[in-house]
């Protein structure tokens, strides 16, 4: 197997998981969607690819999560 193949076949699988993992949480806002993808260490681009929203709205969720954390 090529190792091009190889990393869209990784690619391919991170993002299977990551789908998988925000399948239940259907009601939940886009920032805690983005707070449990994060941990797959998704960039911006893929994360929206699974939400099916835009890179900006992405970046938005992550400054919301930050300010939460700094005020917690």
């Amino acid at each position: 197997m090529k190792p091009e193949a190889r990393t869209n076949d990784d690619n391919t699988i991170k993002l299977m998981l990551g789908y998988l993992c925000i399948s239940t949480e259907i009601e939940s806002s886009l920032a805690r969607k983005v707070q449990i993808l994060d941990r797959f260490d998704l960039d911006d681009k893929e994360i929206a690819k699974i939400c099916t929203c835009t890179t900006q709205s992405v970046a938005n969720a992550r400054q919301i999560l930050k300010k939460k954390s700094k005020n917690a």
